[in-house]
C-alpha cells in the first residue's frame, strides 16, 4: 500500500466509485445551472431571508360557522390546515393533486379542491366542510339522500362527493342525470357507486329540498 493511500481506498468497489463520481458531477452540474441569484444567496446569507418566507402569518377565517384566528405558514394548503391543525378529518386527502375530488369543500359557497387551495387565500372567507353541513343534529338533505340511495361503499370519497353534490344543485347543474354526471365528473369513486350518487342528487333536486 502506498504511503499516502487511505486504507479504505483499497476496499472501494467499482459501484462505490461510480456513485461517488455521480454525486460529485451532479453537485457541480447543479451549481453550474443555478441562477446567479441563488449562488449569491449562499455568499450573502439570503438563504436566511428565504427561510423567513415560511414564518407563520396570521389568518382569520370562518370555518363551519366559527371564526378562527390562526397562525400558519404561507405554504400550508387548506386541506392540511383543516386536517392537521383543526382536526376536521372529514375532508379527505386522496390524490393531493386536485384530480380525485375527495378534498372538496365550499369557500364562500363555491366548491374548491382544498388540496390545491393555499389556506392564506381564504383570509376573511367562509369555509364549509362536511362537518358543517348538518345543523342541530339534523343531517343535511344530501347526506340523507346518500344514505337512502346507498351512494357510497368504502365511504372515503363520500364527503367530497356530498360537498360537490350540494354545489352541483346550487350551481343549477342538476337538471338531468346526464348533466349531474358531467358536473360531478371531478369526483372519483373507486367503488363505482356513481349510479346511486346520481340518484341521490336527483332525489334532492326533484324533492325541492333546500340545500
Amino acid at each position: 500500500m502506498a504511503q499516502n493511500e487511505h486504507p479504505g481506498d483499497a476496499l472501494e468497489t467499482p459501484d462505490a466509485s461510480r456513485r461517488n463520481f455521480l454525486k460529485q458531477s451532479s453537485a457541480l452540474a447543479a451549481l453550474a445551472l443555478a441562477p446567479p441569484v441563488a449562488v449569491k444567496a449562499i455568499d450573502t446569507g439570503w438563504d436566511q431571508k428565504i427561510a423567513t418566507a415560511f414564518d407563520p402569518l396570521p389568518l382569520q377565517v370562518t370555518i363551519n360557522g366559527t371564526m378562527q384566528n390562526l397562525s400558519i405558514e404561507p405554504r400550508v394548503t387548506l386541506l392540511d390546515l383543516l386536517r392537521e391543525q383543526l382536526h376536521l378529518t372529514g375532508t379527505k386527502k386522496g390524490c393531493d393533486h386536485g384530480q380525485c375530488g375527495a378534498c372538496t369543500v365550499h369557500v364562500d359557497g363555491q366548491r374548491v379542491n382544498a388540496c390545491l387551495t393555499l389556506a392564506m387565500t381564504t383570509e376573511g372567507s367562509t369555509v364549509t366542510t362536511i362537518e358543517g353541513l348538518a345543523q342541530d343534529n339534523q343531517l343535511h338533505p344530501m347526506q340523507e339522500a346518500f344514505i337512502k340511495h346507498d351512494g357510497f361503499q368504502c365511504g372515503y370519497c363520500t364527503p367530497g362527493q356530498i360537498m360537490s353534490a350540494v354545489a352541483c344543485i346550487r350551481e343549477g347543474h342538476a337538471s338531468s342525470p346526464e348533466e349531474v354526471r358531467e358536473y360531478m365528473s371531478g369526483n372519483l369513486c373507486r367503488c363505482g357507486a356513481y349510479a346511486n350518487i346520481v340518484e341521490a342528487i336527483m332525489d334532492v333536486k326533484q324533492g325541492g329540498k333546500k340545500v
